[in-house]
């Protein structure tokens, strides 16, 4: 990309600089008759779309190499590193190749089975064996595996019918023998028991559609200032479902393909399933695998099938196990990988919105069954806002889009053309991702001490844990209803993710009419309207007017505010750049009371001054001057007030370094303390670096076993948290979950009180999901009648 851009003129640099959406073909002409006049573009393409160059191709080389040392570490007991080194070598190694008249995929399979069955791992155990079936069917060590872990399992019916088809496809005498004795042992042991069936999970399928269903319907209207947006066409209730969908074209983070699926974005389990035909993603199943690309193992079995000599119970045995279960895909079907899965580089290099285009751009074409017409779009119908891209950003586009459509040229099934429109329509279609592309994320469970156990219950191991909830952003969609909803830094309505699906609840009361609108950014509470604004001006080209953005709210004026140079005082002391947003805000103000929009938690004796503040900032009747209190006048020194702050939060980030690691001297927590206090007469009581300067402080506690100072802590980054966001927010339950927690592991009684106000909320934003998205709610629900 650099190398391009810097032997691109100055001359042309600028026309494309200066350009509005209407200029698009032009420039696309222009820019596209340049690069292709130059060798250095052309190598590019080829260094993108080679297969043979070895970034994302098989390696046979690779595979035994990795499979070898795999061996040497399984042998060593050095599990960890086995399970890695197979898993890797399953990533590379070509589906068709051969070792020692076996299927290679099918010995690593095999392998990486005996390691799960080695490490306890047995329903992994089985899933690897039935996939090194599905290749090779009459591969007899499988089947002996497959009888062995199903003996583990107790499913001796199963284990019984496994070694008797092991037994009729070994070839040796000395196997053969083996077998027996073991079948000989099963069979006693299934004599004894009597029959038992064990169901084998699946692994990390996409979630199923649940039974919620929806509870409106909504209207698409178009409004001067926002554009296109949804409105609701009757009254919704708190917490209803309004909206579902499933995803128009969907892409994985770079940064998260090594523990997410690349299909579903489920978190990914041990027994990984690679693409079967390049080594770049990670599949949770089979399932997924298939869907995503449209290729199933069981296409790739050996030639010669299941021995027609074979007793008819053992082949119906096989089939049985190593028939797919992907029969539903059809060619009607659109693979989102299937035009990248071919070893190319370009789906690894360019960055994940650019690959984003790519599937959209295919999907458009697949749709119309190859056709093409002089629109690559589809019927997409999203905003987008060129003219207000930066310059720099308008080249990148350019150049994207002109590489994009070559490499898709050159690994796509049908013929795309590539000039002035199609280039002009591409860079539409890369503005449109860059401010209707959806963040899908996971609610990930963090903890600072004891990690949740495997049945999603609070470690009780002598120690509190300080157990969280956190959102990762794990891929970008486009969803064509769903990308149509408003923003608001005070939204309504809550969006989350049920694997690929969108799914959008109300959060509070919506009347007939009024517009659903959600945040795409930091809301009010997070941070300040100064940084909202630069944030979505940035990545959205638009400056918010919403109620938090144009109105005067307590949380933007104490979110970063310092205290009084009068310590007796609780008046709000801003600095230039939040006197700035503030002013703005008074000056277009046409409504106050409304603007204010105070909520009754709010109401407490120890807020009506600030309340009162924006009543007279908002009349006029007080002056707001950086630097001075805006409640009795004083004058405090800006420089020395974040001087003395980012002295002291040296401390509070040495502290939360530490509690990533688990690693506390008491020097640093005893520091961080010292530090806290230092703020307290800096900084407001509400500044929210006083919450996080708490919450680190209640991690630190609970690693060295003080959950009594752990537990006020919390609470105490609770209450400033409640003031900024309001106490039914979902980051306040959030934090109770961290809270009820340490509770619980104290057999502390105000827990019930807790669990409690956190369930309520985790139901306002999730609904009937909460339990399913946060399997541990249903544990701590179960606390709650002990």
């Amino acid at each position: 990309m650099e190398k391009l851009k810097s032997v691109i003129p100055d001359s042309l640099k600028g026309i494309v600089a200066n350009s509005n959406a209407d200029d698009l073909q032009s420039t696309s002409s222009s820019l596209l008759n340049f690069l292709t006049n130059l060798s250095q573009f052309y190598q590019m393409i080829r260094d993108l779309t080679d297969p043979e160059a070895g970034l994302c191709a098989k390696n046979k080389d690779a595979t035994m190499e990795l499979k070898q040392k795999a061996n040497k570490c399984y042998t060593s007991g050095d599990y960890d590193t086995a399970l890695a080194c197979y898993s890797q070598a399953l990533r590379v190694a070509p589906i068709d190749d051969v070792e020692m008249d076996k299927n290679l995929v099918a010995i690593l399979y095999l392998n990486r089975a005996s390691l799960f069955h080695k490490m306890g791992l047995l329903t992994e155990s089985i899933r690897d064996c039935n996939r090194a079936l599905q290749i090779f069917p009459s591969y007899a060590k499988a089947w002996y595996r497959r009888g062995k872990v199903n003996a583990a399992l107790g499913d001796y019916e199963n284990a019984v019918h496994d070694l008797n088809v092991a037994k009729n496809v070994e070839l040796s005498f000395g196997g053969k023998k083996q077998i027996e004795s073991e079948l000989k042992i099963i069979v006693d042991q299934y004599k004894s028991m009597g029959s038992r069936s064990v169901q084998h999970t699946g692994s990390g399928n996409i979630l199923s559609d649940f039974d919620e269903p929806l509870q409106t319907k909504l209207s698409r209207v178009t409004t001067a200032d926002k554009g296109r947006g949804m409105v609701s066409s009757c009254d919704i209730p708190q917490a209803s479902l309004v909206h579902k969908e499933t995803p128009y074209a969907l892409i994985i983070l770079k940064s998260c393909r090594e523990e997410y699926c690349h299909y579903c974005l489920n978190e990914l389990p041990t027994d990984t399933v690679p693409c079967i035909s390049c080594s770049i993603p990670l599949y949770c199943s089979q399932h997924c695998q298939s869907l995503a690309s449209g290729e199933t193992i069981s296409y790739y079995k050996m030639k010669e099938g299941i021995d027609d000599s074979l007793p008819k119970n053992v082949k119906e045995h096989i089939a049985d196990v190593t028939s797919s279960t992907d029969s539903e895909l059809t060619v009607e079907c659109f693979f989102e990988h299937k035009h990248e899965c071919r070893g190319v580089h370009w789906p690894a290099v360019l960055p994940s919105d650019i690959v984003l285009a790519g599937r959209i751009i295919a999907k458009t074409i697949f749709l119309r069954r190859g056709s093409m017409d002089s629109n690559l779009l589809g019927t997409l119908d999203l905003s987008y806002s060129y003219s207000q891209i930066n310059p720099e950003s308008k080249m990148e586009l350019h150049i994207y889009a002109i590489v994009l459509l070559h490499c898709l040229q050159n690994s796509f099934g049908f013929e795309i053309p590539i000039n002035g429109v199609s280039v002009s329509q591409t860079i539409i279609l890369l503005s449109q991702i860059r401010v209707n592309a959806m963040a899908v994320v996971r609610m990930k469970s963090v903890d600072a001490h004891h990690p949740i156990d495997q049945f999603q219950n609070f470690s009780q191991t002598g120690s509190a844990p300080t157990s969280s909830v956190e959102q990762v952003p794990v891929g970008q969609a486009i969803y064509t209803v769903g990308s149509l909803f408003n923003h608001s830094c005070e939204p309504n309505i809550h969006a989350y993710f049920l694997s690929r699906t969108l799914c959008i609840r109300t959060t509070e009361f919506v009347t007939t009419g009024s517009p659903l609108e959600l945040s795409y950014c930091p809301q009010v509470g997070q941070s300040d309207s100064k940084d909202r604004l630069k944030f979505l001006e940035d990545k959205y080209s638009f400056r918010c007017q919403c109620n938090g953005c144009s109105g005067l709210n307590l949380s933007d004026m104490v979110i970063n505010a310092f205290h009084c140079a009068n310590l007796n005082c609780d008046g709000v002391v801003l600095d230039s750049c939040l006197i700035n947003s503030e002013t703005y805000k008074l000056k277009n103000l046409s409504k106050i009371p409304e603007t204010l929009n105070l909520e009754p938690h709010l109401k407490v004796d120890e807020l009506n001054n600030v309340a009162n503040l924006a009543l007279e900032l908002s009349n006029g009747t007080l002056p707001i001057q950086a630097g001075y209190c805006l409640k009795c006048s004083s004058y405090c020194n800006l420089e020395a007030l974040h001087k003395a702050t980012r002295k002291a939060w040296v401390y509070i980030k040495k502290l939360q370094d530490a509690v990533i690691v688990k690693e506390l001297p008491t020097t640093i927590l005893s520091d961080a303390l010292s530090a806290l206090d230092a703020l307290r007469p800096v900084l407001h009581r509400y500044n929210k670096h006083i919450a996080e300067a708490h919450d680190n402080i209640a991690q630190a506690f609970c690693i060295v076993g003080d959950f009594q100072s752990a537990m006020e802590h919390c609470k105490a980054s609770i209450k400033i948290l409640g003031i900024l966001y309001g106490q039914k927010h979902i980051v306040i339950g959030y934090e109770l979950v961290k809270l009820s927690s340490i509770q619980l592991s104290q057999d502390d009684p105000s827990s019930v009180d807790t669990i409690n106000q956190l369930l309520n909320i985790f139901e306002r934003y999730y609904g009937s999901h909460a339990f399913s998205i946060f399997p541990y709610l249903q544990t701590l629900k179960q606390k709650l009648a002990v």
